[in-house]
């Protein structure tokens, strides 16, 4: 049997971002999978651009990898009540290539904030972002990480049991959409 492959997207671009800790905490729970990491750090989109110079490879591997994955887990931070600049200039530009990567393939939606609602805000807003894109988003279970710096230890690995829990059940029905 050909393992799953499992797309990660953090919204983050930090070293030590907790989104992106937490993304590598569902690739753990989502194994057995062959596991890529999408990097977000694409130029701004500008339209102008992308006719002098057509669509930058960076975007063009992200959309590979958006086509090719099997299932996507996002991460996303929460900044002023909605998604990093990051993340929605990563959708901007993916809608701008030809053919949806986003369209049917399961997605499930996570967040990891410093305030005490763990992105809940950013996590509906992203929703909301993928919604012309049809992805076959996973409901229910919700991972939402507050005061995320304190949620790790200093190897990244995720010590709240109560979000472990919930993580782990997300990741399951991720799997089971993706068809494992």
């Amino acid at each position: 049997m050909i393992p799953l492959t499992l797309l990660g997207i953090s919204g983050a671009l930090r070293k030590d971002s907790s989104n992106t800790k937490l993304v590598h905490a569902a690739e753990k729970l989502f194994k057995p999978a062959r596991f890529e990491f999408a990097d977000l750090r694409l130029p701004l989109y500008d339209g102008d651009v992308e006719i002098a110079d057509g669509i930058p490879t960076t975007v063009q591997r992200l959309h590979a990898q958006i086509a090719e994955a099997d299932a996507v887990v996002i991460s996303t931070p929460e900044y002023n009540k909605a998604i990093s600049g990051v993340l929605k200039n990563a959708l901007d530009w993916v809608s701008r290539m030809e053919g949806n990567p986003w369209a049917g393939k399961p997605v499930a939606v996570m967040s990891a904030a410093g305030g005490r609602a763990g992105g809940e805000v950013a996590q509906y807003t992203l929703r909301h972002c993928l919604t012309p894109f049809a992805p076959d988003l996973v409901l229910g279970n919700a991972v939402m990480l507050a005061d995320s710096r304190k949620q790790f230890d200093e190897d990244g690995n995720l010590i709240n049991e109560i979000a472990e829990k919930s993580l782990t059940r997300l990741m399951e029905a991720l799997r089971k959409r993706a068809g494992g």
